[in-house]
């Protein structure tokens, strides 16, 4: 029988909680910043799991789920959700966007944005994230190029592309 990992309770608590301790950069190992708002930011991720596979991150105090916020952070997170959700279509053009906002394995709010394109691996069903490969990257240059585009359409200064 498969079991919640063994540090569940702090993690709901918000000990250890990998969001909350990691200060928030432009760019690191998951992916770059597209969004820095009020209520959240959001990272386009470096995973190859889909073009403009993107993670939004509630950034108050810990909370594990959409109901522990106040009416007015609820407003203020959802709107910059969708603020990133509206980019990305503008972007991409997928035929649909997924949102899902799961915590399963890490219980920090955040909302997954995943477009769906016509060259879909599961048609008319989740998106199998856990299928893809784990270290598997969106080629570099490509990630650079449309997170400087989504960044101006999101009102975000262009970022300076580190060295390498």
């Amino acid at each position: 029988m498969n079991e919640w990992p063994h540090n569940w309770t702090k993690l709901i608590h918000g000990i250890d909680c990998e969001m909350c301790e990691n200060e928030r950069l432009d760019v690191d190992r998951f992916g770059i910043r597209i969004h820095a708002g009020t209520y959240a930011d959001a990272y386009l991720q470096r995973a190859d799991v889909q073009r403009g596979y993107t993670v939004v991150i509630w950034h108050g105090r810990h909370v594990t789920e959409p109901t522990e916020l106040a009416d007015v952070e609820a407003s203020g997170y959802w709107i910059e959700v969708l603020a990133v959700a509206r980019a990305l279509i503008t972007n991409y053009e997928p035929l649909k966007m997924n949102y899902e906002t799961l915590g399963n394995s890490l219980p920090h709010l955040h909302t997954h944005l995943i477009p769906r394109f016509t060259n879909d691996p599961r048609p008319g069903q989740p998106f199998p994230l856990s299928a893809q490969q784990p270290d598997a990257k969106i080629e570099e240059s490509r990630l650079w190029s449309d997170a400087q585009l989504l960044r101006r359409n999101l009102g975000m200064p262009e970022l300076s592309r580190p060295a390498t």
